[in-house]
């Protein structure tokens, strides 16, 4: 058979088509029309039999070539390259064109995708209302200018990559380059290519837009520079400044990877090799779950009203008797409170000048009296803390709920004051002014012989003056403690700003110390009440506030006797000082809870909560400030005035021990006020903890994976003496810890980088599982994050260290799926209680709770929600 330049020419019978690949049923020498009577040689096989292409390494380049013709939207010259490259190794034995043509073919065949990468997305369909080319096109006549032209800079909002401006150019650049566009512009139907060629559903298609992403110069080959260039541009494009700072050891390495025969490049094949390593590597742990579990998990429908309201009246019982029945009884005793001081003043005499306004005004008086001595309760820290710790009332009432407590009491002494003001000032005032002499005469014991005339008569007296001022510094307490003002989120002027956050709500929440006070002479004074013995305000407040001033009174006189010393301090990126202080002697602790810390240089009267990170065991206290607010901000500046500043071998971070502290500077001196029950310390009840921070929020988790992590220490020091002795040790018996931290920052994994890699040595048994996720990197699958995915796999099977933590635990990408960890637990844990503890933002909160609850009703594996407030 003769061909032309002397090659083998052959014709292809194509079988049809499975997704994007081409079934090949026969391949025949080419036959000329003039010799018909020439023998047929064929070759039959199939694409998906391995042994077959492996024998036909020539027809499996023509193969491979005919794929990538075919999925290529444009043609260029480094494809074409590419191809010669092929026919080069296919001479050589045709080794590397059987393997890579079985493995592009396994990939297309239906059921083979599993098995390499979803992703290299330039567009994620959730990125706009059903991902369409209309979207698209709604977005280009907003951003073009009146020449229908969409400039370059406004590319990547329009396809929604707003927030990736440099990948986006990138792209662009990508794009124009083969179609020959040399302007910063485009027209609506270059657009529409170019949305065409990054949506194609083809992965092939995606990989080489990638690829010439990172080939500016179109030869078909990528520089050890260029790999450089998009590893800047993939850690910009995620917020991940470190790796920025050591691309080129990063490039070094992708090169020395790919590229071994030291040839200075790396070509289409390599990188589809390296993609598909990173991928395997990512998608190793299967996610399969039962198909019972999935059943049980299916939402039912219910259609009948009755039975649909009869089972949210059950599950919303079952969630929340412990506060049902609290709340339950203290609405009671309000209710009665309030019935039985209006049946006391309707048999009054003054009931019939007055009417029913005296007897509701009284009885909102009398449950005032009970909410004002019960709302010190809840905020008594010390008796709290005692009460989890030393005994089972945990059972019945919910210690995690003390402040949710309190505010629900602030809103019935709230309502209380308005009825009972009310009724004075819009009806029983009135009604004796306007009394005639008769009426008026058996009054006469109560208000004097004198009838009251006007208002001002109500108010000059101390029973009014005392009235209004408490319900104005009531009014400032209430306003200063709402949330928004706390958190100093309001949009005030720049005057008034300060006068929010939490230093207002923190100074103005004392003045309750003059509201009891007037609160006392307001009782004392009454109009028709003369005898000492009726006036009973004084008999509800005194046990509730000698038992709180006790409380206070204690933190006083133990905040000055448990003095420390500052050993250590540093300030980490994303704003977070540690600190370390001694420990004070005959301090006890559990790990969950947390102190209180003043700062006399900074206010000799604010008390700020932090969470303990250190363990029980060490010999000192740690805790882990995020610097927000006025006094942590102050504290910073404090401890920067005496951070020696770094050496040359050191991070660029502050940091100070002792030995390393400016004599000339004093260190400030911090006062300890605590320990305090949380609701992490109740994680010993449960043989499964599930722990979750964002951010900051770890801290509470801190001291609780190290308690654990102490546990499986002590444990192998047992079991290493009962091996000794001949006995053998089981440990299944020891606690299972999940612990889930989700950050934004890079940076924020230096916090604990050393338990985290003490975990990951020393946790023998395996039964801590860590699981960090970093939310400014892009999700797997998304092309901006896909080199990032790539060198991590790659740094990490070389090194045993994560490039984005740091860390011998591997980081994840973006947010977690919380209804797969449920979903992991629950297959793993049959039939078991897990504790869920979590700190962080209210929005995740009630998500979690939610999965706590719907797994809980309809699986055997229950979890508990704790939520510690942040």
């Amino acid at each position: 058979m003769q061909a032309k330049d002397e090659e083998e020419c052959v014709e292809i019978t194509i079988d049809g088509l499975v997704g994007d690949s081409l079934l090949v049923q026969n391949i025949w020498p080419r036959v000329d029309s003039e010799n018909t009577q020439h023998d047929a040689v064929r070759d039959e096989y199939s694409v998906a039999d391995d042994q077959v292409i492996q024998n036909n390494s020539e027809t499996a380049y023509d193969h491979a070539a005919t794929r990538t013709r075919r999925n290529m939207s444009v043609g260029s010259d480094r494809f074409r390259n590419a191809l010669e490259f092929m026919r080069m190794n296919r001479l050589d034995g045709g080794s590397w064109a059987y393997d890579h043509a079985a493995t592009r073919t396994r990939r297309n065949m239906p059921g083979g995708s599993d098995r390499f990468p979803k992703g290299l997305e330039f567009m994620r369909i959730n990125r706009f209302d059903g991902g369409s080319w209309a979207q698209i096109e709604r977005c280009f006549d907003e951003l073009a200018d009146r020449f229908g032209i969409l400039s370059k800079s406004d590319f990547g909002q329009c396809i929604g990559m707003k927030e990736s401006k440099e990948f986006a150019d990138q792209l662009f650049d990508a794009l124009a380059r083969p179609r020959g566009i040399t302007s910063a512009s485009l027209l609506k139907d270059e657009l529409r290519e170019f949305w065409e060629q990054i949506t194609d559903k083809s992965f092939d298609v995606r990989l080489e837009t990638f690829f010439d992403m990172v080939d500016k110069d179109g030869d078909g080959q990528i520089t050890e520079e260029e790999v450089k260039e998009i590893i800047l541009l993939s850690a910009s494009a995620n917020k991940l400044s470190k790796i920025q700072n050591y691309a080129e050891e990063y490039a070094s390495l992708i090169m020395e990877e790919l590229d071994r025969e030291n040839l200075g490049y790396i070509e289409l094949y390599q990188l589809e090799e390296l993609l598909q390593g990173s991928a395997e590597s990512n998608y190793a742990e299967s996610r399969v779950l039962s198909q019972l579990l999935s059943q049980k998990l299916r939402p039912t429908i219910e259609y009948n009203l009755i039975k649909r309201c009869y089972r949210w009246l059950t599950n919303f019982v079952e969630d929340n008797w412990k506060r049902i029945w609290v709340i339950g009884l203290w609405f009671a005793i309000c209710v009665c409170l309030f019935i039985w001081k209006f049946i006391q003043y309707k048999n009054r005499a003054v009931f019939k000048v007055t009417g029913y306004c005296i007897a509701t005004a009284k009885g909102a008086a009398e449950t005032l009296k009970f909410n004002m001595a019960l709302i010190l309760l809840p905020v008594c820290r010390n008796t709290l803390t005692w009460l989890r710790s030393n005994t089972k009332l945990g059972v019945l009432v919910s210690y995690d709920d003390n402040i949710n407590f309190h505010k629900v009491i602030a809103v019935g002494i709230a309502i209380g004051v308005g009825v009972h003001a009310g009724a004075h000032l819009t009806c029983d005032f009135r009604r004796l002014i306007n009394a005639t002499d008769e009426e008026y005469g058996p009054m006469e014991p109560f208000f004097g012989q004198e009838q009251p005339k006007n208002y001002w008569w109500f108010m000059k007296g101390v029973e009014g003056w005392t009235g209004i001022v408490m319900v104005v510094l009531m009014a400032i307490v209430f306003t200063s403690a709402q949330r928004s003002f706390r958190k100093n989120k309001l949009y005030l002027p720049k005057i008034l700003k300060r006068l929010a956050g939490f230093n207002a709500f923190w100074y103005s929440h004392h003045l309750f110390v003059i509201v009891y006070v007037l609160f006392v002479i307001h009782g004392y004074y009454l109009y028709l009440s003369k005898k000492w013995y009726k006036k009973t305000t004084w008999m509800y407040l005194v046990l509730p506030i000698l038992f709180y001033a006790c409380e206070r009174l204690l933190r006083l006189f133990r905040s000055k006797y448990q003095k420390v010393e500052i050993k250590k301090v540093k300030l980490y990126s994303g704003n977070v000082l540690a600190l370390q202080m001694s420990r004070p002697h005959g301090f006890k602790y559990s790990s969950g809870q947390y102190i209180y810390l003043n700062c006399s240089a900074i206010s000799p009267f604010e008390w700020h909560p932090f969470s303990i990170t250190s363990t029980p065991g060490d010999d000192y206290l740690s805790v882990h400030i995020r610097i927000l607010g006025d006094w942590t901000m102050q504290l910073k500046s404090i401890f920067c005035k005496i951070c020696q500043p770094p050496s040359i071998n050191q991070s660029g971070l502050p940091r100070a021990e002792i030995d390393q502290v400016n004599y000339k500077t004093r260190m400030p001196r911090l006062l300890v006020d605590g320990p305090y029950g949380a609701p992490v310390q109740d994680y010993k009840q449960y043989d499964v903890i599930l722990l979750i921070g964002l951010g900051i929020g770890a801290t509470p988790m801190i001291s609780v994976l190290k308690a654990v992590l102490n546990d499986v220490q002590q444990y192998k020091e047992i079991e290493d003496g009962l091996a000794k002795s001949g006995v053998k040790s089981k440990h299944n018996d020891m606690k299972n810890a999940y612990f889930y931290w989700v950050t934004r920052e890079q940076g924020s994994f230096e916090w604990f980088m050393d338990l985290m890699n003490e975990v990951a040595e020393k946790d023998i048994y395996g039964v801590i599982e860590l699981h960090n996720y970093c939310t400014s990197v892009y999700e797997e699958g998304d092309a901006r994050s896909a080199w990032i995915t790539m060198l991590q796999s790659l740094y990490y099977a070389k090194h045993g260290v994560d490039i984005v933590s740091g860390t011998r635990v591997k980081t994840h990408f973006a947010k977690p799926n919380w209804r797969r960890v449920f979903e992991h637990l629950a297959t793993k844990h049959v039939n078991q209680r897990i504790g869920v503890f979590y700190c962080g933002a209210p929005a995740l909160n009630r998500e979690l709770k939610r999965l706590s609850q719907d797994f809980s009703r309809k699986l055997t594996t229950k979890f508990d929600f704790h939520n510690e407030n942040y």
